[in-house]
């Protein structure tokens, strides 16, 4: 199973995330499968890249809880709809 989570990069007390499509049985460092976007708290900035969040969004991974949040403040979910509908 895939699952959308951070993956912890910076130096001490500067934590930025990547946000990664992984592995559930690897560890947070791991090796992912592909880097889907980059979340940064201190500063408040996202880049996500949103085609391919979608993409393994329709193949089945899932978000984690903050993935989640990230990516629906960004607004991924109403596009998720949006092409599920077209599709239809």
């Amino acid at each position: 199973m895939v699952k959308l989570r951070l993956k912890r990069c910076g130096r001490k007390q500067r934590a930025v995330y990547r946000i990664v499509a992984i592995d559930v049985r690897s560890r947070r460092e791991g090796r992912d499968l592909r880097k889907v976007g980059f979340y940064d708290p201190i500063n408040n900035q996202t880049h996500l890249n949103v085609p391919a969040i979608l993409y393994f969004l329709d193949k089945g991974a899932q978000p984690t809880g903050t993935v989640h949040d990230i990516s629906k403040k960004a607004g991924v979910f109403t596009q998720l709809s949006l092409n599920q509908m077209k599709f239809d």
